[in-house]
C-alpha cells in the first residue's frame, strides 16, 4: 500500500507585507524545512495546517490512488511527486509530496 510524504522544503516571510497587513507580533508560520508528514489514506496529518492541507489535498489525493504526473503534463520531471505550496501570501511555504511505499515511511 502507498502513502503520501509530504516534505517542508522551503518558508519564507515577507516582513514588508506584515508589517503593513498583518496583524501584531506576525511571524514566520511554524514549520521547519526537512519537517515531514506521512498522510494515511489521503487525511490530513496531525500537526498540519489547515489552510496548507486545502492547498495540497487534491493532489495528495491524486497520488495516493496512483497518478504519476498530478498537474498534468509539463509540470514535474519525477513520477509520483508534486512541489505545492501553502497560499499565504505572507509567509508562504513550500512543500514536497511524493507517493511512497509503506516500508519506506519515517515518521516526524
Amino acid at each position: 500500500m502507498s502513502k503520501v510524504k509530504i516534505t517542508v522544503l522551503k518558508t519564507s516571510f515577507d516582513q514588508e507585507l506584515a508589517k503593513e497587513y498583518g496583524v501584531e507580533g506576525m511571524g514566520p508560520c511554524h514549520y521547519k524545512v526537512g519537517q515531514e508528514f506521512i498522510c494515511d489514506r489521503h487525511r490530513e496529518p496531525e500537526g498540519m495546517c489547515g489552510e496548507a492541507w486545502k492547498c495540497m489535498q487534491h493532489y495528495v489525493y491524486a497520488l495516493y490512488h496512483g497518478a504519476d504526473i498530478p498537474f498534468g503534463e509539463g509540470w514535474m520531471q519525477k513520477p509520483g511527486v508534486a512541489i505545492v505550496t501553502c497560499n499565504d501570501g505572507i509567509r508562504p511555504v513550500v512543500f514536497k509530496l511524493e507517493r511512497i511505499d509503506e516500508e519506506k515511511i519515517c515518521r516526524t
